[in-house]
């Protein structure tokens, strides 16, 4: 056998680039995947806060929702899942609600305050029952 027929095998530069544009978009994919999961759904009629927990001008997160009082005995309701890559916000920060996944922030009217989200917090309808508010 002559020393020719005992080469490596060797892949052709067009594949190798190929594999490698293949790995980093694998590799960029991951790095903005959702950190934490999305917030859940929330039945109607669930507790999401006590109404002594929302301060007038504050918010709370939980149960999968934000729950905001603009003003007083005025609540609001949204989603906690981002509108970006779909990552619960987590934190609320003086005037603002916070992503920590990519940094978007919102508003307490859930309107888009930065980005990278580009759409609002997802409304959902909150009451108030007795001194509990409530999915509606």
């Amino acid at each position: 056998m002559k020393s020719e027929d005992r080469r490596e095998p060797r892949i052709d530069r067009r594949t190798a680039l190929a594999g490698a544009g293949a790995a980093a978009a694998a590799v960029t994919v991951a790095a903005c995947a959702p950190a934490q999961p999305a917030a859940r759904e929330v039945a109607p009629g669930t507790e999401v806060a006590k109404v002594t927990d929302v301060p007038v001008g504050g918010a709370v997160i939980a149960s999968g929702t934000v729950v905001t009082q603009p003003q007083a005995g005025v609540y609001q309701g949204f989603s906690a899942t981002c509108t970006h890559l779909g990552c619960s916000v987590s934190k609320i920060e003086r005037d603002t609600i916070l992503c920590r996944c990519h940094g978007s922030a919102f508003r307490f009217d859930g309107t888009v305050a930065t980005g990278p989200a580009e759409r609002p917090l997802t409304p959902r309808p909150v009451r108030v029952d007795g001194d509990r508010i409530v999915t509606g």
